[in-house]
């Protein structure tokens, strides 16, 4: 931090370390996951001198190392409302819209993230937030009851909402409020193993749907994850069983690539906590509770919106023609299926820039700059790249996928677990709660591809060219 006041890209760092630093504190699985990590991150660049000079050109060997994403769900529209607040401290904002219940979880959500280049670079932490969908519950009664529990607490400490007033009226804060923000954000994230319901109410929430019962039944949104990225999620999955840890059956997301796209996922399966259900002023019960996993992403290029098209088609193609669970020997099959299916899906970057599958970000290159007499004949941004005076690296995917978060869901909450609701995207309904609109990904990304290649034609001379 420079200066009496934070920025919220230190307010972020400070933030993101310190949950990472309680987390490992709190599940001793995910510090395997983050040793693992910087292992095989370590050994990937060693041996990939390209892919490691790609990383230095955009400055993202710094990020590597302590970029990670958590999960929190959330079960009020003052919850959503208030966390958003919170984020905002933190230079991070809600970006896309996820509708979960056709894959049968019972939330919508968003995903609070840094929106500017330079705050990307600095720290890229993420935040995957959902909002239960009480009408999604069944039971009249039962989301009756489920509406009582939720309006009698209260996740925030009173300290915090009032640093949030005092940067929402003054646009920042000073390094003291800063780290006494951080420090009382925590407690909103932090793992308690006292339940707010008795073990009946418990086991009825639990019948509905598990992450109803984790949602309801505890002082807060317990942070249910943090995921490391790492630059090759194969070796992750080979090496988890040799660590110890068992990792879910599939990776979810694309498949294994020379050039990779978007986000691949894989995780271990939730730990079984001790829980203390207090069933009266003098009486505990003892039980356990699932939530809390670990997880491991990469993440590859961001696809324009006719490339997400295609990789939707080409995965939706894949998972109706193979079925497989968890702990199914039909992984194998998906996985072959999955690589077999996306074969027509380009994978050399000149392909997927010329086809407009993939976003790219622009910049001049050193003998661009210094031969502008010869760059004036380059009349397209093709010419420019081939004659060597504009370079193009692909931006990165800081987002989600559906699919594969709902996969993660189902695999942390038991192999049977399955609940079919229809279709029921209500984007207008979490934007009231949210209390704001949530910004449109695609259009992030169009828009850094667009002022990168403003900004490297200016240098070379000619912002006249036109992007062909």
């Amino acid at each position: 931090m420079v200066g009496r006041h934070a920025h919220p890209d230190d307010v972020r760092d400070l933030f993101s370390r310190a949950m990472s630093d309680t987390y490992r504190a709190e599940v001793p699985q995910y510090g395997t996951l983050l040793d693992l990590v910087a292992d095989i991150n370590a050994e990937t660049l060693r041996a990939d001198a390209r892919l490691r000079a790609r990383l230095e050109q955009n400055g993202e060997i710094e990020r590597l190392s302590i970029e990670c994403h958590g999960a929190i769900r959330l079960g009020t529209a003052q919850e959503l409302f208030d966390i958003r607040r919170v984020f905002a401290v933190m230079g991070m904002h809600p970006v896309g819209y996820y509708d979960l219940s056709v894959a049968g979880v019972p939330v919508h959500s968003t995903a609070f993230r840094p929106i500017e280049h330079a705050a990307l670079r600095r720290n890229p932490f993420r935040v995957f937030t959902s909002l239960l969908r009480l009408d999604l519950i069944e039971d009249p009664a039962l989301r009756a009851e489920v509406t009582t529990i939720l309006a009698a607490r209260r996740i925030f400490t009173p300290r915090v909402l009032e640093l949030v007033r005092v940067f929402e009226a003054e646009g920042r804060l000073t390094r003291p409020q800063a780290a006494d923000f951080v420090r009382e954000a925590l407690e909103t994230f932090r793992w308690h193993g006292e339940a707010t319901v008795d073990l009946a109410v418990y086991q009825k929430l639990h019948r509905a749907h598990r992450l109803v019962a984790d949602i309801v039944s505890f002082k807060g949104p317990h942070i249910n994850h943090l995921t490391p990225r790492t630059l090759d999620i194969d070796a992750a999955q080979a090496g988890m069983p040799r660590r110890g840890i068992a990792p879910k059956a599939v990776i979810e997301g694309p498949p294994r690539r020379k050039c990779p796209i978007l986000l691949r996922q894989t995780s271990f399966k939730a730990l079984e906590e001790p829980i203390a259900f207090r069933q009266s002023a003098s009486e505990v019960a003892s039980g356990t509770h699932t939530a809390r996993f670990g997880e491991i992403e990469q993440r590859g290029a961001a696809l324009t919106a006719e490339g997400c098209r295609r990789y939707d088609e080409l995965l939706a193609s894949v998972r109706r023609d193979v079925q497989f669970s968890a702990s199914d020997s039909s992984a194998v099959a998906y996985e072959t299926e999955l690589s077999e299916c996306f074969r027509p899906f380009p994978d050399n970057w000149a392909e997927l820039r010329s086809r407009r599958l993939a976003f790219f970000r622009y910049s001049a290159t050193a003998a661009g700059l210094a031969s502008s007499r010869s760059v004036a004949s380059s009349l397209t941004v093709d010419k420019l790249i081939a004659d060597g005076f504009l370079r193009c690296d692909p931006i990165v995917y800081e987002d989600f996928l559906p699919v594969s978060a709902a996969g993660i869901f189902q695999s942390n909450l038991g192999a049977n677990e399955q609940k079919n609701y229809a279709a029921q995207s209500n984007r207008a309904q979490f934007e009231e709660a949210l209390g704001a609109v949530v910004h449109d990904k695609l259009d992030l990304y169009a828009e850094e591809e667009r002022t990168s290649l403003r900004q490297a034609l200016k240098q070379l001379g000619c912002p006249q060219v036109a992007f062909i």
